[in-house]
């Protein structure tokens, strides 16, 4: 059987990649969003649990970034839920809290490296995988 579809139409198709990318990038939304809970949770309750190390360009108050992080967190996660049911809104809602995820992790390294490159790395797949999915196409377009 052949394709009758023509190049254009196959242009515009998502790779199998991004469309099953949207699913795990707003289930990763929900992950990130309570693990950042529970991040500012830990920053609010006990400032001596993250350490900081000597000499960093950017000296914030933890209980400032454990606000930052319970705030965002809760966000990040409620974008993550209606990103699942296919919202364009949504979608653009996920790939601006992922930028600002991203940014407030970069600054959060010092306290705790790994885990902020870590989310970094996953925030950066969650707005590859929304933009690429063919989730910003007109129903016309196809």
């Amino acid at each position: 059987m052949t394709d009758q579809r023509t190049p254009e139409s196959r242009a515009h198709r998502p790779s199998a990649w991004a469309t099953g990318g949207v699913v795990f990038a707003a289930t990763m939304m929900i992950m990130i969003g309570v693990f950042q809970v529970f991040q500012g949770l830990a920053a609010i309750i006990e400032d001596e649990f993250f350490v900081q190390t000597a000499n960093y360009a950017f000296d914030v108050d933890i209980t400032a970034w454990g606000w930052i992080h319970l705030v965002l967190g809760v966000i990040v996660a409620i974008a993550g839920f209606y990103l699942l049911a296919g919202s364009t809104v949504a979608a653009v809602a996920a790939i601006s809290l992922a930028a600002l995820s991203a940014v407030a992790n970069f600054f959060f390294i010092p306290y705790y490296p790994f885990w902020s490159l870590l989310i970094i790395a996953i925030d950066v797949f969650v707005i590859w995988a929304v933009t690429k999915s063919g989730i910003f196409d007109a129903p016309g377009v196809r």
